[in-house]
């Protein structure tokens, strides 16, 4: 069970023991730790996570074809329980954010994605990155990162921040602003586990 949880504390850091949760999006912005969260969050919950950078391509970075991402997108919204960590395209993200019944928004500064994605060149001349394909080519896709990230930033996250307001009544919405909003939105999830 995934527990309710305020990170911004106008609930105390409240943790709901009745709140079921299944179906779980995770999304963002480029480099904001959205892949290292949901591993984590997987862990914690004992949900299913499908990262969709490992549906989207295949080993060494080239992309599956555009029709069988769909397909195998709409076969894990139908599974009765998931953690989807990432983007893959606007029309399968706005349709696994409708199904979901918890939204996990990674909302950090622009200079934390930047940041962020260096890191993970750095570190990636050694090892993959974890959760993403076998051989994928670390310049070309930290190149795409600093391209993606902008244009996210000005697209995305106005809709984003958006679907966080509008939908906060009807689903359990976590807004997580900061690394520490990260770590401590784990932690109360870390502790409700350790209860179970």
């Amino acid at each position: 069970m995934l527990v309710d949880f305020d990170p911004e504390g106008a609930s105390g850091g409240h943790v709901d023991r009745a709140c079921q949760v299944k179906r779980v999006a995770v999304f963002g912005n480029a480099g904001g730790g959205k892949s290292t969260l949901a591993r984590r969050l997987a862990d914690l919950t004992r949900l299913p996570l499908y990262s969709l950078d490992m549906i989207q391509f295949r080993a060494g970075g080239g992309r599956v074809p555009h029709e069988q991402y769909l397909k195998a997108h709409a076969d894990l919204l139908r599974q009765d329980e998931w953690i989807i960590d990432g983007f893959g395209c606007a029309q399968s993200a706005w349709e696994r954010f409708s199904r979901a019944d918890t939204l996990v928004y990674v909302d950090l500064p622009l200079v934390t994605h930047y940041w962020w994605v260096t890191k993970r060149l750095i570190k990636g001349l050694w090892k993959d990155p974890e959760g993403w394909p076998e051989n994928s080519p670390m310049w070309s896709s930290t190149m795409g990162c600093y391209r993606v990230i902008p244009l996210c930033h000005r697209e995305m996250t106005p809709r984003y921040r958006q679907l966080a307001a509008d939908t906060a009544g009807s689903k359990r919405v976590h807004h997580l602003r900061s690394p520490a909003e990260m770590t401590a939105f784990l932690k109360a999830i870390e502790r409700e586990h350790a209860i179970d």
